[in-house]
């Protein structure tokens, strides 16, 4: 309720950017400051009943942070303090790059949600590996997603995944391939099938050489734009090469549906939408991949999700893991903790003794 009254209107005073700008900084500063990140655990540690069995890690709650805002890895400890079982930090690319020119990230606040153009501006892979080494043991589950540094060739992507893969790998418990931004020229050219096989095995191959001692789940990241045969043709490259999981969605292009006048929306320009009005697009392709998967790879659900209905929707879809982030910005740091908790009351309410539990128990695709 602070947040909505008296936060978010000042923040609200701010362009987006900046605002996001100043909110890391103040994560930065928790996590120096002795006994804040304890307090911030002790006020908001997901319940035991929210704890999920996935990748072959043990995650605290299945609601994270999508990739996006801690693009360098330098808060994901203050992230996972507020409640968030999981964090995806990125994407970070294989060399340190601006990203697109400023401004780029907008609010429409009557729809609740964002656009933005941002380009993966990021410090680089050799820059978050050297931080990341740096911080020794971690608590937060943590994701890392990559991306093609924007002036490398489309030929020469795959030298520039496993490049990434090489240098983060050792510090990710789980590593996204993200294909789906409309951001970086070209990109999601590489989610096309005979594209995004290749690219797979070369970073999988660099992942393993990196990373001997143990096995780092792969996963790839993919845009709500795709047609439904090429959503499924994804599921089946992912099931033919042994990938261990799908987020679904990232954000998209169109723009129809908006309450935001259209004029408004045009006079922003380019730039991925995401928020509210994904929700529907994004479940629709979560269901197409579960009655394609049919639980054999891990489904991670991305886009509109709000609140612990939106959660506890995409988990009975066949999702084992949500993300959120654009209703991070409207709702504030509680968020995690009030799906989290929503959901576990839920699971209860419905004669399901874990949230875990509601998930494996989806009903059919389609039911």
């Amino acid at each position: 309720m602070l947040y909505r009254w008296l936060v978010r209107p000042l923040l609200y005073l701010l362009p987006a950017e900046a605002a996001h700008r100043l909110i890391v900084a103040l994560l930065r500063l928790a996590q120096l400051l002795p006994g804040v990140l304890w307090l911030l655990r002790k006020l908001s540690s997901p319940p035991p009943e929210a704890r999920v069995q996935a990748l072959g890690l043990d995650f605290p709650s299945p609601v994270g942070l999508a990739a996006g805002f801690d693009k360098d890895a330098e808060v994901f400890e203050s992230l996972g303090a507020l409640g968030f079982g999981f964090v995806e930090v990125g994407t970070v690319t294989g060399e340190g790059q601006p990203g697109n020119p400023k401004p780029r990230l907008f609010r429409l606040r009557p729809d609740r949600a964002l656009i933005n153009r941002m380009g993966f501006n990021n410090e680089g892979a050799e820059a978050v590996a050297r931080r990341l080494a740096q911080r020794g043991r971690r608590r937060t589950v943590l994701g890392i997603n990559i991306g093609k540094t924007k002036v490398v060739d489309a030929a020469a992507a795959q030298d520039d995944y496993a490049k990434s893969a090489r240098l983060l790998g050792p510090f990710a418990d789980y590593m996204v391939i993200n294909v789906s931004s409309p951001n970086t020229p070209g990109l999601r050219d590489l989610q096309a099938v005979e594209s995004l096989r290749p690219l797979a095995v070369a970073v999988r191959a660099a992942l393993d050489a990196a990373v001997p001692a143990r096995r780092v789940p792969l996963l790839v990241k993919i845009a709500p734009d795709l047609e439904d045969t090429d959503v499924l043709a994804v599921a089946d490259m992912a099931l033919e090469l042994g990938l261990d999981g799908i987020i679904a969605t990232n954000t998209t292009i169109r723009r129809d549906g908006l309450a935001t006048p259209a004029a408004e929306v045009s006079a922003l320009g380019a730039g991925g939408l995401s928020g509210a009005p994904l929700k529907e697009r994004s479940l629709a392709v979560l269901r197409l991949l579960a009655g394609r998967i049919a639980g054999r790879i891990t489904l991670i659900s991305a886009g509109g999700i709000e609140s612990a209905d939106d959660a506890w929707e995409r988990l009975r879809a066949g999702a084992t893991l949500v993300q959120v982030y654009s209703a991070l910005v409207y709702e504030g740091p509680s968020l995690p903790r009030r799906i989290t908790r929503g959901l576990t009351e839920r699971a209860r309410a419905e004669g399901f003794p874990t949230v875990a539990d509601a998930s494996r128990a989806a009903p059919p695709a389609g039911a």
